[in-house]
């Protein structure tokens, strides 16, 4: 088990990589066809990026449930609808964002006073902001609550701790790349509420390969942005 899960888990730091390289690179500004109807940097991040993460999510989640009566229980349904809830919000919104990111930085960075360009603007930097959010920290505490409804059989090596600790490193990177060098909004709660509640897991039910992934990531990638924020 553990071994598949740090496959998954080193899925999404590669997806990291290249959400990074996708975002900060000009590798991916042409557009995608002749009616420029979207960028590359913006389809990658609508459609294949997140749905390469989001399978490595699914194979996880079902890695970590395994046979034990509470699978057919109330708690796992209302966890497992969870999940799906943040999976459909997730899509919406990064739908919303990029597209309208996209308008928005092409038509709408000068001249913003139509209506037009208001309601873009919004999409943009508000209520795509909420739906994603909302399904990131669904999706995400789902797969806490799973992984403490389905606790790992055994002790997990050191080489194990290492390797949850190292794969966290490329999610507290992305954390520390939107956080530290940026106003800070609505992702600060977002992180912190799920910061919270998985080193409460971690204290509570000890070490557990999610709880040790998310605590890493989250509180490493807090920590760099509260640094980088005072010295910018």
């Amino acid at each position: 088990m553990m071994k598949r899960i740090h496959t998954l888990l080193g899925i999404q730091s590669f997806v990291a990589i290249l959400v990074s390289i996708n975002r900060l690179s000009s590798l991916t500004l042409g557009y995608v066809a002749e009616n420029e109807f979207l960028r590359w940097v913006d389809l990658n991040n609508m459609l294949i990026l997140p749905m390469i993460s989001l399978i490595a999510f699914y194979f996880l989640k079902k890695t970590i449930e395994y046979n034990l009566p509470q699978r057919e229980g109330k708690t796992h349904f209302a966890i497992n609808l969870t999940f799906i809830i943040g999976i459909y919000l997730l899509a919406a919104g990064y739908g919303n964002h990029e597209v309208t990111n996209y308008l928005h930085q092409r038509f709408c960075l000068e001249d913003f006073s139509g209506d037009i360009c208001r309601i873009i603007i919004f999409n943009d930097d508000e209520f795509s902001h909420w739906v994603f959010f909302a399904g990131f920290i669904m999706m995400n505490a789902a797969l806490l609550f799973l992984q403490n409804l389905f606790p790992h059989q055994g002790e997990l090596s050191k080489t194990d701790i290492a390797l949850l600790i190292f794969n966290s490193l490329f999610l507290g990177a992305g954390i520390f790349a939107n956080l530290g060098f940026e106003e800070i909004g609505l992702d600060l709660y977002v992180v912190m509420l799920l910061a919270l509640l998985s080193v409460y897991f971690l204290w509570k039910k000890g070490k557990q390969p999610l709880f040790i992934y998310y605590t890493s990531a989250n509180w490493l990638g807090l920590i760099a942005s509260f640094v980088a924020q005072i010295f910018r």
